[in-house]
Order: C-alpha cells, then sequence, then structure tokens
C-alpha cells in the first residue's frame, strides 16, 4: 500500500517530520508493526539491530611491564528499548559500520586499563576474569551510545620474543611432560600387565579345555566300560537275584520242615511226656493214699486189738488187787470208784501203747472227749484210794 512502512524484525523503523518523538527525539521509533508515513511529509530510515562484531589487537603492557599482544572479539548490537535506539540512530544512522570501529576503541582502552593493573600469571591464567572487568568497566560508556555487549572473548595472549609465558608455562611443561611419561610408562606398565593377563587368561584357557577335555575323554571311557559291563553285570545280578529266591524258597522249607517235625514228633512226645508224668503222679498220690490208708487200717486193727485185750488188762490190774489189803470206805460207791479208777488206768496204758506204737501225741478233737474223760475217771480213781475211802497195806 502506497505510504505504509513495515521495518523487518532485526530493525528499527525511525520517522522524522511531522511529531517528535520520546524524549525530545527528532523522530518517532517503531519496530515490530507497520506504521502509514506520508510521502514528502515524512522521511523513515531504518536502523540494524541485529548482531554486530568489533575485534581488538592491541598490544597492552602488564604491571611488571611486560608487553603483551592481545587479541579480542566482541559481540554486540543495538539495544531493544527505544531509548538505546535513540541513542543508537543519532550516532550512527548515517554510517552504522562506526558502531563496530568505535566500539573496538573503546574496548581496546579498557583493555589496556585492566591489563596494565594485572601480572601475566593473572592475565594468563584468569581470562574469564579479564574479560568480565572488561565488560563492566565498558558496560556505562556503551549504554549512552545506545549498545550492548552480548560477550567478549579473549583469543589470544602472546609476549613476542619475550619468553616470560614460555618460561613461566616450563614447569608445567616439565611437569606436564612428566606427568606424560609416568602416564606413559603406567600405560605401558598396564599394556604388558594386560599382556601377561591376557597370556595367562589362554594358559589357563588352554588348561582348563585340556581339562575338559580329558573329562570328557574318562567319562566317554567309563560309559564304554560301563556299556561293555552292562551284560555280565545283568547277568550277574539276574543270577544273585536266582540264588537270592531259591535261597529264601529253601529258609521258608525248612520252617515248613521244622514246624512240620514239631507238629508230627516234638508235640506228639511232650504230649506223651506230659501224660507219663500226669500218670506217674497219679501213681504217686495213688500209692500215697493206699499207704495212708493201710496205716489208717493198721492202727484200727491195732486199736481193736487193744480193745480187745482191754478186758484182760483190767483182769490183771484187778488181780494185782486180789491179795492187798483194801478199806474201802463208803460201801458200794467206794467200791465203784476202785473200779473205775482200774479201768481208767487201763485205758491209760492203752494210749500209751498207741504212742509208742504210732510216734504220736494222744488224740485231740472228737476223741478229747474221751481223753478227757479218762482223766477225770483217773482223777476218780485217784479220789477212791484217798486215806478215809479205800487203803491197801
Amino acid at each position: 500500500m502506497f505510504g505504509y512502512r513495515v521495518p523487518a524484525p532485526d530493525q528499527a523503523m525511525l520517522i522524522s517530520g511531522g511529531r517528535r518523538g520520546l524524549g525530545g527525539a527528532p523522530f518517532r521509533v517503531v519496530t515490530g508493526h507497520g506504521k502509514f508515513v506520508l510521502p514528502v511529509f515524512r522521511k523513515t530510515r531504518f536502523l540494524t539491530l541485529s548482531m554486530c562484531e568489533a575485534e581488538v589487537t592491541e598490544t597492552c603492557v602488564t604491571r611488571q611491564g611486560i608487553a603483551l599482544h592481545v587479541r579480542a572479539v566482541i559481540a554486540f548490537k543495538v539495544g531493544n528499548d527505544t531509548e538505546s535506539i535513540i541513542n543508537a540512530g543519532q550516532r550512527f544512522l548515517s554510517d552504522q559500520g562506526q558502531m563496530s570501529v568505535l566500539t573496538g576503541r573503546i574496548f581496546a582502552g579498557h583493555l589496556r586499563s585492566i591489563i596494565g593493573s594485572m601480572t601475566v600469571e593473572e592475565i594468563v591464567t584468569e581470562r574469564q576474569k579479564l574479560a568480565a572487568e572488561v565488560l563492566d568497566t565498558s558496560k556505562v560508556e556503551m549504554a549512552k551510545i545506545g549498545l550492548i555487549v552480548d560477550s567478549l572473548q579473549i583469543q589470544s595472549i602472546d609476549d613476542g620474543e619475550v619468553g616470560y609465558i614460555e618460561a613461566m608455562s616450563a614447569p608445567h611443561k616439565a611437569a606436564i611432560q612428566r606427568q606424560a611419561q609416568i602416564a606413559q610408562a603406567q600405560a605401558t606398565q598396564a599394556s604388558v600387565e594386560a599382556e601377561q593377563v591376557a597370556a595367562r587368561n589362554q594358559a589357563e584357557y588352554a588348561r582348563q579345555t585340556a581339562v575338559v577335555r580329558a573329562e570328557y575323554s574318562a567319562q566317554v571311557d567309563r560309559a564304554e566300560a560301563q556299556a561293555a559291563q552292562a551284560g555280565p553285570l545283568a547277568q550277574a545280578h539276574a543270577q544273585q537275584e536266582v540264588l537270592a529266591a531259591q535261597t529264601e524258597l529253601a529258609e521258608r522249607a525248612a520252617k515248613l520242615r521244622q514246624q512240620q517235625l514239631v507238629a508230627e514228633i516234638v508235640k506228639p512226645a511232650e504230649a506223651e511226656a506230659e501224660r507219663i508224668r500226669v500218670l506217674a503222679v497219679a501213681e504217686a498220690e495213688r500209692m500215697k493214699i493206699q499207704a495212708a490208708a493201710a496205716a489208717s487200717y493198721d492202727r484200727v486193727a491195732l486199736d481193736r486189738m487193744l480193745i480187745d485185750q482191754l478186758p484182760q488188762i483190767v483182769k490183771e490190774a484187778a488181780g494185782g488187787l486180789a491179795g492187798a489189803n483194801v478199806n474201802v470206805l463208803n460201801g458200794a460207791d467206794g467200791l465203784g470208784e476202785i473200779a473205775a479208777g482200774l479201768v481208767a488206768q487201763g485205758l491209760t496204758i492203752l494210749d500209751s501203747v498207741r504212742q509208742n506204737l504210732d510216734g504220736q501225741h494222744p488224740r485231740t478233737g472228737s476223741d478229747g472227749g474221751r481223753d478227757g474223760d479218762d482223766g477225770d475217771a483217773g482223777d476218780r480213781a485217784d479220789r477212791g484210794l484217798e486215806p478215809g475211802r479205800g487203803e491197801t497195806s
């Protein structure tokens, strides 16, 4: 459209004529959008906002008086704010290439000033510190002209033919070389050790391989031997099982025969022996009973004989009294007592004879009454012979 102007993304459009810009600037600043500009009455110019580069190569003297050749590169651009664009437009709009020249000069001055306050060792070992100090000291001046610095890189520092930097680096070089030699020796040693370990590993692997092969061969031989012995061993095991079965069968037959012998011979013999023992016991008991019966019969016969002889014994005892001078008291009662005493004496004699024959004591129990009666009769006989009742002279 005629009269409508649009700046590029990295440009600032400056419109002069008509109203003044911000802060009394002789132009208005337009960035990022278009603007309708009246032809003839307005004038439009464009200021670049892209990155620019300035290179500085300067000889600087350090605090030690040693001259150093320093090469640095500065990356800068116009600030994005309206104030920076106005400042840069007023200074560089007609010749924007002067921005790099002026920036190089500004940084060269600050670089000389900063290096003059430092030693060579500090400059060499602390390049970032040097760059930071140069940036800090140049910010104010760069802002006045509407420029901002993005970065400052110290590319090289050289002392020419003085050799100070080389001498300064000699100990480090020696240490580095020593470390390099040590590292090389260690690497060589490690390589040798690795080769030795590899050789040992190979030897060990070969040994293990040989052992495994020998084991495999031995296993194969054992398997073949076992296979060769399998038939005879199986036959031997079969014969052994047959013999074991025959032995077990023979043992069972022997046990059965033993049981048959026990049933046929031992048991009948034991039964016959038991029968004979029982018969012998019975016979002995019978003979004992017979002997006891015979002895009892003999006593009965003896008692009967003695009883049969008792009147004669009494008669003889009475005959002994025939020639005696007996005084009988109490009349008939006294005579009866004398007769009873004779009978009692006869019974006593009978018992004495029986005891001498049997070797036993006088009987008790049912005969005790008789014995007691006999005792009473004796007492009575004794009482019949008491003085006053009957006397013999």
